[in-house]
Protein backbone atom coordinates (compact mmCIF):
# COMPACT_ATOMS: atom_id res chain seq x y z
CA UNK A 1 0.00 0.00 0.00
CA UNK A 2 3.10 2.63 0.62
CA UNK A 3 5.28 1.38 -2.30
CA UNK A 4 2.70 1.46 -5.71
CA UNK A 5 5.71 1.10 -8.34
CA UNK A 6 5.16 -2.10 -10.14
CA UNK A 7 8.38 -4.22 -10.81
CA UNK A 8 9.01 -7.34 -11.79
CA UNK A 9 10.34 -8.39 -8.20
CA UNK A 10 9.19 -5.66 -5.73
CA UNK A 11 10.15 -7.05 -2.77
CA UNK A 12 13.31 -8.29 -3.91
CA UNK A 13 13.63 -4.75 -5.25
CA UNK A 14 12.70 -3.09 -2.12
CA UNK A 15 15.41 -4.98 -0.08
CA UNK A 16 17.61 -4.54 -2.50
CA UNK A 17 17.62 -0.71 -1.50
CA UNK A 18 16.08 -0.25 1.71
CA UNK A 19 18.35 -0.76 5.00
CA UNK A 20 16.07 -2.18 7.14
CA UNK A 21 18.64 -2.55 9.79
CA UNK A 22 19.75 1.37 9.89
CA UNK A 23 15.88 1.66 10.15
CA UNK A 24 15.90 -0.17 13.42
CA UNK A 25 19.35 1.46 14.68
CA UNK A 26 17.76 4.80 14.54
CA UNK A 27 15.98 5.73 17.67
CA UNK A 28 12.67 5.68 16.41
CA UNK A 29 13.55 2.35 15.23
CA UNK A 30 15.11 1.16 18.22
CA UNK A 31 11.54 1.50 20.25
CA UNK A 32 9.78 -1.39 18.11
CA UNK A 33 13.32 -3.71 18.19
CA UNK A 34 13.88 -3.45 21.95
CA UNK A 35 10.17 -3.55 22.50
CA UNK A 36 10.52 -6.72 20.30
CA UNK A 37 13.74 -8.27 22.48
CA UNK A 38 12.08 -7.44 26.03
CA UNK A 39 9.26 -9.56 24.63
CA UNK A 40 11.76 -12.56 23.23
CA UNK A 41 13.53 -12.47 26.52
CA UNK A 42 10.80 -13.41 28.77
CA UNK A 43 10.60 -16.91 26.88
CA UNK A 44 14.09 -17.26 26.41
CA UNK A 45 15.63 -20.33 29.16
CA UNK A 46 19.10 -22.22 29.35
CA UNK A 47 19.51 -23.89 25.93
CA UNK A 48 16.65 -22.78 24.22
CA UNK A 49 16.34 -23.64 20.29
CA UNK A 50 16.10 -20.71 18.25
CA UNK A 51 14.56 -20.08 14.61
CA UNK A 52 14.08 -16.77 13.25
CA UNK A 53 12.44 -17.11 10.00
CA UNK A 54 12.78 -13.96 7.68
CA UNK A 55 15.80 -12.81 9.53
CA UNK A 56 16.67 -10.29 6.97
CA UNK A 57 20.29 -9.26 7.43
CA UNK A 58 20.08 -10.50 10.89
CA UNK A 59 19.08 -7.81 13.39
CA UNK A 60 17.63 -9.99 15.78
CA UNK A 61 19.25 -13.50 15.66
CA UNK A 62 22.49 -11.73 16.26
CA UNK A 63 21.65 -10.07 18.95
CA UNK A 64 20.77 -13.58 20.56
CA UNK A 65 23.62 -14.57 19.49
CA UNK A 66 24.75 -12.39 21.26
CA UNK A 67 23.17 -13.52 24.85
CA UNK A 68 24.54 -17.25 24.19
CA UNK A 69 22.50 -18.89 22.42
CA UNK A 70 22.62 -20.85 18.91
CA UNK A 71 20.20 -19.53 16.38
CA UNK A 72 19.00 -20.98 12.95
CA UNK A 73 17.79 -18.13 10.58
CA UNK A 74 16.04 -18.28 7.59
CA UNK A 75 15.95 -15.70 4.91
CA UNK A 76 14.41 -15.53 1.62
CA UNK A 77 16.76 -13.33 -0.53
CA UNK A 78 20.18 -13.53 -1.30
CA UNK A 79 21.60 -10.14 -0.78
CA UNK A 80 20.34 -10.10 2.68
CA UNK A 81 22.21 -12.74 3.64
CA UNK A 82 24.99 -11.57 2.20
CA UNK A 83 24.88 -8.59 4.35
CA UNK A 84 23.86 -10.78 7.26
CA UNK A 85 26.92 -13.20 7.19
CA UNK A 86 29.32 -9.60 6.73
CA UNK A 87 27.66 -8.70 10.09
CA UNK A 88 28.49 -12.20 11.73
CA UNK A 89 30.85 -12.23 14.52
CA UNK A 90 33.18 -15.22 15.36
CA UNK A 91 31.52 -15.50 18.89
CA UNK A 92 27.91 -15.80 17.40
CA UNK A 93 26.65 -18.98 16.57
CA UNK A 94 23.98 -18.71 14.00
CA UNK A 95 23.17 -21.12 10.83
CA UNK A 96 22.07 -18.82 7.96
CA UNK A 97 20.20 -20.97 5.09
CA UNK A 98 18.21 -19.31 2.38
CA UNK A 99 14.18 -20.55 2.62
CA UNK A 100 11.01 -19.79 2.14
CA UNK A 101 7.94 -18.90 5.21
CA UNK A 102 6.05 -21.22 3.12
CA UNK A 103 8.42 -24.50 3.44
CA UNK A 104 9.99 -25.09 6.30
CA UNK A 105 10.92 -28.99 5.23
CA UNK A 106 14.43 -28.43 6.33
CA UNK A 107 13.53 -28.37 9.63
CA UNK A 108 11.52 -31.32 11.57
CA UNK A 109 8.68 -31.23 13.52
CA UNK A 110 9.00 -29.86 16.78
CA UNK A 111 12.20 -28.78 16.58
CA UNK A 112 12.43 -25.20 18.27
CA UNK A 113 11.82 -23.46 21.51
CA UNK A 114 11.02 -20.36 20.36
CA UNK A 115 10.07 -19.30 16.67
CA UNK A 116 10.26 -16.20 15.28
CA UNK A 117 7.99 -14.82 12.09
CA UNK A 118 9.10 -11.01 12.70
CA UNK A 119 9.11 -10.08 8.54
CA UNK A 120 7.22 -12.87 6.42
CA UNK A 121 3.87 -11.38 7.18
CA UNK A 122 4.37 -8.13 6.14
CA UNK A 123 4.82 -9.63 2.69
CA UNK A 124 1.96 -12.27 2.12
CA UNK A 125 -1.21 -11.13 0.90
CA UNK A 126 -3.53 -14.14 0.67
CA UNK A 127 -5.40 -15.77 3.57
CA UNK A 128 -3.64 -19.03 2.76
CA UNK A 129 -0.48 -17.86 2.54
CA UNK A 130 -0.61 -16.67 5.93
CA UNK A 131 -1.96 -19.36 7.30
CA UNK A 132 0.61 -21.45 5.76
CA UNK A 133 3.18 -19.53 7.18
CA UNK A 134 1.84 -19.73 10.42
CA UNK A 135 1.17 -23.49 9.95
CA UNK A 136 5.06 -23.89 9.40
CA UNK A 137 6.23 -22.22 11.82
CA UNK A 138 3.77 -24.45 14.50
CA UNK A 139 4.56 -27.27 13.25
CA UNK A 140 8.69 -26.96 13.93
CA UNK A 141 7.85 -25.16 16.78
CA UNK A 142 7.53 -28.21 20.25
CA UNK A 143 4.59 -28.16 21.97
CA UNK A 144 4.55 -25.43 24.60
CA UNK A 145 6.93 -23.29 22.91
CA UNK A 146 6.67 -19.60 22.41
CA UNK A 147 6.01 -18.19 18.35
CA UNK A 148 6.28 -14.19 17.70
CA UNK A 149 4.59 -12.58 14.92
CA UNK A 150 4.66 -9.28 13.94
CA UNK A 151 2.24 -7.18 11.32
CA UNK A 152 2.00 -4.26 9.68
CA UNK A 153 -1.54 -1.99 10.87
CA UNK A 154 -3.69 -0.26 8.35
CA UNK A 155 -4.60 2.38 10.60
CA UNK A 156 -1.55 3.87 11.54
CA UNK A 157 -0.41 3.88 7.92
CA UNK A 158 -3.46 5.84 6.98
CA UNK A 159 -3.37 8.03 9.95
CA UNK A 160 0.31 9.12 9.00
CA UNK A 161 1.05 8.07 5.86
CA UNK A 162 -1.34 9.17 4.12
CA UNK A 163 -3.94 11.92 6.38
CA UNK A 164 -0.65 13.49 7.89
CA UNK A 165 2.39 13.26 5.19
CA UNK A 166 0.10 12.63 2.57
CA UNK A 167 2.88 10.15 1.09
CA UNK A 168 -0.27 8.89 -1.00
CA UNK A 169 -3.83 9.71 -1.97
CA UNK A 170 -6.59 8.16 0.35
CA UNK A 171 -9.13 9.02 -1.85
CA UNK A 172 -7.63 7.88 -5.37
CA UNK A 173 -6.99 4.12 -3.04
CA UNK A 174 -10.61 4.00 -2.44
CA UNK A 175 -11.26 4.60 -5.91
CA UNK A 176 -8.56 1.91 -7.21
CA UNK A 177 -10.22 -0.38 -4.06
CA UNK A 178 -7.26 -0.62 -2.37
CA UNK A 179 -9.15 1.24 1.08
CA UNK A 180 -13.37 -0.02 1.54
CA UNK A 181 -14.60 3.49 1.75
CA UNK A 182 -16.55 2.71 4.70
CA UNK A 183 -14.79 0.74 7.40
CA UNK A 184 -11.14 1.80 5.98
CA UNK A 185 -9.74 -1.70 5.36
CA UNK A 186 -6.80 -1.73 3.43
CA UNK A 187 -6.38 -4.28 0.52
CA UNK A 188 -2.96 -5.03 -1.08
CA UNK A 189 -1.06 -6.38 -3.88
CA UNK A 190 2.37 -7.65 -3.83
CA UNK A 191 3.68 -4.67 -5.79
CA UNK A 192 2.45 -2.56 -2.81
CA UNK A 193 5.15 -4.33 -1.16
CA UNK A 194 3.77 -4.08 2.66
CA UNK A 195 0.29 -5.88 3.60
CA UNK A 196 -1.72 -4.16 6.22
CA UNK A 197 -3.90 -5.94 8.70
CA UNK A 198 -6.00 -4.86 12.05
CA UNK A 199 -6.24 -6.94 14.67
CA UNK A 200 -9.89 -8.38 13.81
CA UNK A 201 -7.66 -9.62 11.14
CA UNK A 202 -5.44 -11.38 13.28
CA UNK A 203 -7.82 -12.79 15.06
CA UNK A 204 -9.19 -14.41 12.19
CA UNK A 205 -6.21 -15.58 10.95
CA UNK A 206 -5.23 -17.24 13.92
CA UNK A 207 -8.65 -18.87 14.49
CA UNK A 208 -8.50 -22.66 14.52
CA UNK A 209 -4.93 -22.98 15.17
CA UNK A 210 -4.17 -25.21 18.39
CA UNK A 211 -2.21 -22.01 20.24
CA UNK A 212 -2.91 -19.58 23.43
CA UNK A 213 -2.35 -16.02 23.03
CA UNK A 214 0.35 -14.39 25.77
CA UNK A 215 0.43 -11.34 24.63
CA UNK A 216 -0.45 -8.88 21.41
CA UNK A 217 1.45 -5.52 21.68
CA UNK A 218 2.25 -2.18 19.83
CA UNK A 219 6.23 -2.59 19.28
CA UNK A 220 6.48 1.35 18.31
CA UNK A 221 3.24 2.30 18.87
CA UNK A 222 2.87 6.33 19.00
CA UNK A 223 6.70 6.63 18.19
CA UNK A 224 6.51 7.41 14.14
CA UNK A 225 4.06 10.11 14.96
CA UNK A 226 6.73 11.55 17.01
CA UNK A 227 9.73 10.14 15.16
CA UNK A 228 11.39 14.10 14.98
CA UNK A 229 10.80 14.36 18.84
CA UNK A 230 12.20 11.06 19.65
CA UNK A 231 14.91 11.58 17.50
CA UNK A 232 15.84 15.15 18.90
CA UNK A 233 15.57 13.62 23.23
CA UNK A 234 18.54 13.03 24.85
CA UNK A 235 19.70 10.35 26.64
CA UNK A 236 17.56 11.14 29.54
CA UNK A 237 14.30 11.56 27.83
CA UNK A 238 14.51 8.88 25.76
CA UNK A 239 14.68 6.36 28.66
CA UNK A 240 11.54 8.36 30.01
CA UNK A 241 10.06 7.94 26.52
CA UNK A 242 10.67 4.09 26.61
CA UNK A 243 9.78 3.33 30.42
CA UNK A 244 6.28 5.42 29.26
CA UNK A 245 5.96 3.22 25.88
CA UNK A 246 6.64 -0.17 27.76
CA UNK A 247 4.05 0.94 30.05
CA UNK A 248 1.45 1.21 26.91
CA UNK A 249 2.66 -1.29 24.75
CA UNK A 250 0.43 -4.14 26.35
CA UNK A 251 -3.00 -1.64 26.56
CA UNK A 252 -5.64 -3.19 24.03
CA UNK A 253 -7.20 0.20 24.49
CA UNK A 254 -4.16 1.88 22.54
CA UNK A 255 -2.14 -0.95 20.27
CA UNK A 256 -4.16 -0.34 17.13
CA UNK A 257 -2.65 3.26 16.73
CA UNK A 258 1.02 1.23 16.92
CA UNK A 259 2.31 0.91 12.80
CA UNK A 260 3.97 -2.46 13.96
CA UNK A 261 2.18 -5.08 16.21
CA UNK A 262 3.50 -8.01 18.03
CA UNK A 263 1.49 -11.31 18.15
CA UNK A 264 3.20 -13.71 21.00
CA UNK A 265 1.32 -17.03 21.50
CA UNK A 266 2.33 -20.84 22.72
CA UNK A 267 1.79 -23.85 20.74
CA UNK A 268 -0.73 -26.23 22.92
CA UNK A 269 0.67 -29.24 24.00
Amino acid sequence: MLHPKKTDNPLASYYASEDEEGRLALRHGQVEFLTTIRFIERYLTPNAKIIEIGAGTGRYSRAIADMGYEVDAVELFSKNIDRFKAKLKPSQTINIIQGNALDLSAFADGSFDITLLLGPLYHLYTESDKRQAISEALRVTKSGGVVFAAYCISDGSLLLSGFMRKSYDIGEYINRGMIDPLTFDTFSEPEDIFEMVRKDDIDRLMSGFPVERLHYVGTDMFTNYMRDAINAMSEDEFALYLRYHFAICHRQDMVGISHHTLDVFKKRR
